[in-house]
């Protein structure tokens, strides 16, 4: 869809969108169209039940004299609480209505937003990056679609005063929306078509804007005695990769932060195999992997002013003759050995070796890595928050702020010996797996044994990563969680 910014005018056709604030109170701009209307927008809001609040939306057809075809009311809400998360909400809702109408082409003007936290012209740009994030759909197997379903908005003109600095803000905002488009994508693509080598393509493809990607193949991590992530794939007749991927936008001498994602690309457990009911899901098992990628293509769409480290590390996991069994005892980067219990818990074997190369070969400031890793950090908190665990406390105050601030909630979990202890084996350093109770904790115990002393963090999204419904600015299917968590904690503390 083509987002546009102009002057506010009423346009000479089509659909126009103008706002209210609660208690019915049409914007400078819609009061003026009002009155040119004779009152209709008045009478179309007296006799329903809009008023003006922050989801609410109202279809007119547009009254004799003018020449559009359909005027639209949306709400504004309290002016006082609107900022850019609800310019967004707005935009996406609106996108919704208007495809669910069949509506080609439309232009909002955006005014009245005295008082809001946010400028019009900021908000501007954020209302037209909600629409395009709700406009996003994977819908390249289908070959049939149902009436009414087909998405028909291709184009959106915003009209604020002040639209050239509009499409300025808006250009930053577009390239983090490339980033989740195609988190988006790869998350969506099923394991038949996306397995490790077919990711490390794709990764391959943003050295055409400024990454540096490498590509390290079995022979070359089995050197490096990665032992753990290999252990995963070793049933499988797709081979393991690691992507190394690199963005040097900031000082040539100031250390990277690093991001490392889970890149799973479907687990059926293992020997230790899943239910069937539900196993299909696992294709987006790599979702953490999927974040990273479409992270580092942010950072260089925006020309962040950071040095980015992006790791992606990438099995898959499957039963067969040459699986990984229970009871097998691999060894890590690290040289740390793991007593594999269950081979479904695997996601900590393939990030072990991930973040223990990921510390010793760049030595960087922080490192941030994103898993669906358990099942438990789904009973603990729902689909509402992510589960956040670190070493840190500051650079864990740093990560909460920044999702609270786009709408991407982290809940921190403790980190303690007692846990720790938990996976203490007999037989080796460790067991992959610390029983049932903590057991996300514990996941992020076995994780902290492989960071040193470098400041982390462990995000477990896998309560997030996929959406059963359709959500604002989220299409039900994969929501890219993450992304936009991370870049707002890059831009807030880390670009100079």
């Amino acid at each position: 869809m083509k987002i546009s910014f102009a002057e506010p005018a009423v346009p000479k056709s089509g659909t126009l969108v103008v706002a209210a604030r609660e208690g019915r109170t049409l914007t400078p701009f819609a009061a003026a169209l009002d009155k040119s209307a004779g009152g209709a927008l008045r009478r179309g809001m007296e006799a329903s039940r809009f008023k003006g609040g922050k989801d609410d939306i109202l279809d007119l057809l547009a009254p004799a004299g003018l020449k559009l075809g359909r005027i639209v009311l949306v709400g504004l809400g309290k002016v006082g609480e609107f900022d850019a998360g609800r310019a967004e909400i707005l935009g996406g809702n609106l996108c919704a209505r208007l495809n669910s109408a069949g509506v080609k082409a439309a232009t909002i003007v955006l005014d009245g937003l005295d008082g809001a936290k946010i400028d019009e012209v900021l908000a501007a740009a954020h209302l037209g990056t909600g629409a395009r994030l709700r406009s996003y759909r994977f819908d390249k197997y289908r070959t049939k679609e149902k009436p009414g379903k087909k998405a028909t908005l291709a184009s959106l003109t915003v009209m604020v005063k002040g639209a050239s600095k509009a499409r300025k803000a808006f250009v930053p905002l577009t390239a983090i929306a490339e980033g989740i488009f195609l988190t988006r994508d790869v998350v969506s693509e099923p394991a038949n078509v996306l397995n490790p080598i077919t990711f490390a393509k794709a990764a391959k493809g943003l050295e055409k804007i400024g990454v540096s990607v490498e590509v390290l193949t079995e022979p070359a991590m089995k050197r490096l005695g990665m032992g753990a992530l290999l252990g995963v794939g070793q049933g499988s007749a797709n081979p393991s990769r690691m992507v190394v991927m690199q963005w040097r936008g900031g000082a040539k001498d100031a250390k990277p932060i690093a991001f490392v994602g889970k890149g799973v690309t479907f687990d059926t457990g293992g020997i230790s195999i899943k239910p069937a009911g539900g196993m299909e899901d696992m294709k987006w098992d790599m979702g953490g992997a999927g974040v990273v990628l479409g992270l580092m293509k942010a950072l260089a769409g925006r020309k962040a002013k950071v040095n980015a480290i992006g790791i992606a590390a990438l099995a898959e996991n499957m039963p067969s003759s040459t699986a990984q069994r229970p009871g097998d005892i691999v060894t890590t980067m690290s040289g740390q050995t793991v007593e594999v219990l269950n081979t479904d818990a695997e996601g900590r074997l393939v990030l072990a070796d991930a973040l223990w190369y990921c510390q010793d070969r760049f030595k960087p400031r922080l490192m941030v890595d994103l898993a669906t890793l358990t099942g438990a950090i789904i009973i603990a908190l729902g689909n509402q928050y992510a589960g956040l665990f670190s070493n840190n406390d500051q650079l864990a105050k740093r990560l909460a702020e920044a999702g609270e601030a786009v709408g991407e909630k982290l809940w921190r979990m403790p980190l303690a010996d007692g846990y720790d202890k938990q996976i203490d084996t007999a037989a080796a350093d460790m067991k992959n797996i610390g029983g049932r109770e903590g057991g996300s904790i514990t996941a992020a115990q076995f994780l902290q044994r492989f960071v040193n002393k470098t400041h982390w963090a462990h995000l477990d999204i896998a309560a997030v990563t996929w959406s059963k419904k359709d959500l604002p600015t989220v299409p039900k299917g994969s929501t890219a969680f993450g992304l936009r968590l991370l870049d707002n904690f890059i831009a807030a503390h880390y670009e100079k």
